[in-house]
């Protein structure tokens, strides 16, 4: 395994986290999700939302996310899940001109790599204006259930689309979901976010690159491989 990262410059194939990372928390969409989340646990077990909001969060740390708990502790069925969970409003997220210039002027393949639902991923990126630029959508279901951060689900994403770790860039708001990409040999970029399970100032050999804001991250790989091409 190699021990340095790929110069961006060089990445051939770019994988994407969708909630806080294509689109910023300000946005406040994962917001609807957690709370809808929390709704599905207070009305299947019958309890009141602290209770709920307990589990709920248990299930995350433990497992990776809360349906994985859901499934490993009570059987719930996942597309019964996620079909309530991504029950939202999408028209939260405003359509992204920048990116979208940002994404068609970057070279190689794009993929989304999501702990959510491919319908959900669809609306996501139609609503960013940016869906043509990615190839397809690795979802929680094309993993089988197995969630970020375990690595099968990684080591499933790279067989599924025949992606090479080290000519692989990845982006995620969530630190701990990048350890795993980085013991594979992928390049790994955190996306700093405020919020809760991110991290401004989480660092470490799992860590290749930070991004403040994602368009100029992106804004900044194309101009280094402008200088590298003259």
């Amino acid at each position: 395994m190699r021990s340095a990262p790929v110069p961006l410059h060089h990445v051939a194939t770019w994988v994407f986290d969708l909630d806080n990372t294509l689109y910023p928390p300000s946005c406040r969409l994962f917001d609807q999700v957690d709370r809808r989340i929390g709704q599905f646990i207070a009305e299947y077990f019958d309890v009141d939302p602290v209770a709920a909001r307990a589990l709920q969060k248990r299930y995350f740390r433990e497992y990776g996310t809360t349906l994985r708990g859901l499934m490993t502790e009570h059987g719930v069925d996942p597309y019964r899940y996620l079909d309530y969970v991504h029950r939202i409003d999408h028209g939260a997220i405003p359509p992204n001109p920048a990116l979208d210039a940002a994404l068609e002027r970057l070279k190689g393949r794009k993929i989304v790599f999501t702990n959510g639902s491919a319908d959900h991923a669809a609306k996501v990126l139609a609503r960013l204006g940016v869906a043509r630029h990615f190839e397809a959508v690795f979802d929680v279901a094309a993993a089988d259930f197995v969630p970020k951060p375990e690595l099968a689900c990684y080591r499933a994403l790279l067989a599924r689309h025949d992606i090479a770790p080290a000519g692989a860039a990845i982006f995620d708001d969530i630190p701990r979901n990048l350890e795993p990409a980085h013991a594979l040999g992928m390049t790994t970029i955190l996306v700093r976010t405020e919020t809760e399970y991110g991290s401004t100032t989480e660092t470490g050999s799992h860590i290749h690159h930070h991004a403040d804001d994602l368009v100029d991250f992106l804004e900044n790989v194309l101009a280094e491989r402008a200088k590298t091409a003259g």
